[in-house]
């Protein structure tokens, strides 16, 4: 059973845009904040962004003017809004409750590379 399916990376120069998209399982989405989280090669998996159920946001310093998270409740489904990107947003890009848990497996990502 597939429960969270990211989607919408790919190849854009930097200071392109990109619109990722995370469909859950409603056992995991609802009642539950979700995040973003990306892992660059041979680096370890970093959070991006996070939103609560009622819409309430983090979004790190790094991505930070530039990213921005939202969700839709009614079809479990999340978002991350990427402008501006630069070389080093280079780096899959995973969905997961926040904090991650640990009975949700993750899903296959979805690969955003930045360059020219």
């Amino acid at each position: 059973q597939v429960q969270l399916v990211e989607s919408g990376g790919g190849l854009v120069q930097p200071g392109g845009s990109l619109r990722l998209s995370c469909a859950a399982s409603e056992s995991i989405f609802r009642f539950n904040a979700m995040g973003w989280y990306r892992q660059a090669p041979g680096k370890q998996r970093e959070v991006v962004a996070t939103i609560t159920t009622g819409g309430g946001t983090y979004i790190a310093v790094s991505v930070r003017g530039r990213f921005a998270i939202s969700r839709d409740n009614a079809e479990n489904t999340m978002y991350l809004q990427m402008n501006s990107l630069k070389p080093e947003d280079t780096a899959v890009y995973y969905c997961n409750r926040a904090p991650r848990s640990a009975a949700v497996s993750w899903g296959q990502g979805t690969q955003v590379t930045v360059s020219s």
